[in-house]
């Protein structure tokens, strides 16, 4: 049985990874709590590198999430995005472990996008989120690599599934409570990542010899905000209520907001409203295959489920 070691083991995704591959795979923590699904013996300290032991692969999942209030001390991100990546990188590199899964972000490359994203695209992020995951990248492929050892820098779109927090959980909450969607008339694209197609990926890249490279990682369908409150909705038995208010209309407030400071404003009807769309061709042709396990609506659906629990 191959041996795993996951940093950041209690957050969200590794717990869902914890899930999905304990039961094939020996599986240990490297972590900040010892509360997550991992028994307690199996977990480690990041002060307590020297007492680890031999691992066939490394996912490092830890890092400071993006905060979208814009709260957070820059400083902080590159301290834990970049500063843990690095002492946990070099480790691997004196270790016997043959891979190394970083869980970078596409955000790492560009906070908005005007056509798809790809791998090709030239990185460019605005926030220090995403600068700081990106330098975590250029340090990991700043360093030589042994012939034996073998390095995947993943992408993700926003990924989701149970114990999920973050925007799809408030807009969940906003159709839940029957508030109508005014946002109708205005068509976005949006990728998603269902942890079920992550952790199938991140399966494969262990079991098996795939290319050394940046991947990114996305389910093979885009979402409009109007499919997924649809699909909201219909979870919750509910019909759908979405208004399709004159785009003329919800700009001029939104710049209204702007001058008084009020929850809708330009800068988040863009966000709202915007696409961003996420090509995932790369990993698929690396895998050798033609589409992911699991559906974008389908994904959404389990996830979906998972909040009514």
């Amino acid at each position: 049985m191959k041996s795993l070691l996951l940093t950041g083991a209690s957050g969200f995704v590794g717990s869902n990874l914890y899930d999905a591959l304990h039961q094939d795979f020996e599986i240990n923590g490297l972590d900040i709590t010892k509360s997550g699904k991992i028994p307690v013996e199996r977990v480690f300290g990041w002060d307590e590198l020297d007492l680890l032991p031999e691992f066939d692969a490394i996912i490092h999942l830890a890092g400071k999430a993006h905060d979208t209030s814009d709260t957070t001390n820059e400083k902080e991100y590159f301290d834990v995005n970049l500063g843990l990546t690095k002492k946990i990188f070099n480790h691997f590199l004196d270790s016997t472990a043959a891979k190394f899964i970083f869980f970078s972000s596409v955000k790492a490359v560009a906070d908005s996008v005007d056509e798809i994203l790809t791998e090709y695209t030239v990185p460019n992020p605005k926030t220090a989120y995403g600068r700081s995951k990106l330098e975590a990248e250029q340090y990991i492929l700043s360093k030589s690599l042994p012939a034996h050892k073998s390095v995947y820098i993943l992408r993700p779109c926003m990924i989701h599934g149970p114990g999920n927090k973050g925007n799809l959980n408030l807009l969940y909450k906003v159709v839940k409570k029957g508030i109508p969607w005014p946002l109708g008339a205005f068509e976005n694209r949006r990728s998603f990542a269902s942890i079920g197609n992550v952790s199938n990926v991140v399966r494969r890249l262990v079991e098996e010899h795939v290319p050394s490279g940046i991947y990114q990682l996305g389910d093979d369908e885009s979402l409009s905000t109007n499919e997924l409150v649809t699909l909201i909705a219909e979870s919750l038995d509910k019909k759908p209520s979405i208004w399709n208010l004159p785009k003329g209309l919800i700009v001029s407030l939104a710049e209204i907001g702007d001058l008084l400071h009020l929850p809708l404003n330009s800068e988040r009807l863009k966000k709202l409203t915007e696409s961003y769309v996420v090509s995932n061709k790369r990993i698929k042709d690396a895998l050798a295959i033609d589409r992911l396990p699991i559906s974008s609506v389908e994904g959404l659906k389990q996830t979906l489920k998972s909040f009514s629990g």
